[in-house]
């Protein structure tokens, strides 16, 4: 039976940050989210947090300093996954302990493990591939969901990117399915995915050839901010609800630093939607009757 967090859900409209952001911490937030839930939602915000290790030990492996504070792992941590990666979900340390061993020259070429793995493709490609399976695999439908539409989302954003620049558009997709089959083939402005993909204009329109990176950035996460509303629409007091949250709080967090002005108007946003009237009478009303 799903737990249901009353008082947890209750508490976080009451949140006050002053207006600049000072003060804001995603991370501390999500640690106190992370202490009132049971063992098996603390395992779905596991998988959700796991996205930022997958992007932290991209960079890491590739030398780089950037470092996001909202995954598991420390940096240090991560740092002794890439040579032995005994703490990481099977699908993800699977293939990290391939590019190790392919680095370092150890690699079988009959290795049965490499008909799982395609090492020739970019680590990032591989490892994301298997962070959306491990995902794919979650009992908590939030993570299901939402690890699905973020590897659609990512997919289409390559796909539009290599097209406007005349290059090969299969080879940078990451997994399968019918909208991965759909971009590789489909000559369409749209892939002919208007029917599948509600947004696909909308991220059509944020990739257009005049904005800046910045600004193209914020266009898809606000997408992204869409989506995770989506999924959560008929959920109140439940883990679905407090990981969309926890999605927003990700999204506020990454532009609080990036931009000032958008991380304010992001946290707006994010309180609004904690404190809209009809969402809190039904989750109340539900309360009422649920007792």
């Amino acid at each position: 039976m799903a737990t249901n967090y009353y008082c947890l859900v209750a508490s976080l409209r009451d949140y006050q940050l002053d207006g600049d952001l000072k003060g804001f911490d995603a991370r501390d937030i999500i640690d106190e989210i992370a202490h009132e839930l049971s063992a098996a939602d603390r395992k779905a915000l596991s998988a959700f947090l796991l996205y930022y290790d997958v992007c932290n030990l991209v960079n890491i492996r590739a030398g780089r300093e950037a470092f996001s504070a909202l995954g598991n792992f420390s940096r240090e941590e991560l740092e002794e996954q890439l040579v032995s990666p005994v703490a990481l979900p099977a699908e993800l340390a699977e293939v990290v302990a391939l590019y190790g061993e392919a680095t370092r020259g150890e690699l079988d070429a009959d290795d049965v493990r490499l008909q799982r793995v395609n090492v020739e493709a970019p680590f990032e490609n591989s490892l994301f591939e298997a962070y959306y399976r491990y995902c794919s695999k979650s009992k908590c439908r939030f993570v299901r969901e939402w690890s699905e539409a973020d590897r659609n989302l990512r997919n289409i954003s390559v796909a539009l990117t290599a097209r406007r620049r005349g290059l090969p558009v299969g080879d940078r997709l990451v997994g399968g399915g019918e909208i991965v089959s759909q971009l590789s083939r489909s000559s369409a402005a749209d892939f002919g995915l208007k029917g599948e993909v509600g947004y696909i204009d909308t991220l059509i329109g944020a990739l257009s050839e005049g904005d800046n990176l910045l600004e193209k950035e914020h266009r898809i996460d606000l997408i992204r901010w869409a989506i995770a509303e989506d999924i959560a629409t008929f959920d109140y007091f439940n883990i679905n609800l407090l990981l969309c949250y926890v999605s927003h709080l990700c999204l506020v967090h990454r532009w609080a630093t990036l931009d000032a002005a958008r991380g304010k108007e992001m946290f707006r946003k994010l309180v609004a939607s904690l404190s809209a009237g009809e969402r809190i009478a039904q989750a109340e009303k539900r309360y009422a009757e649920e007792r």
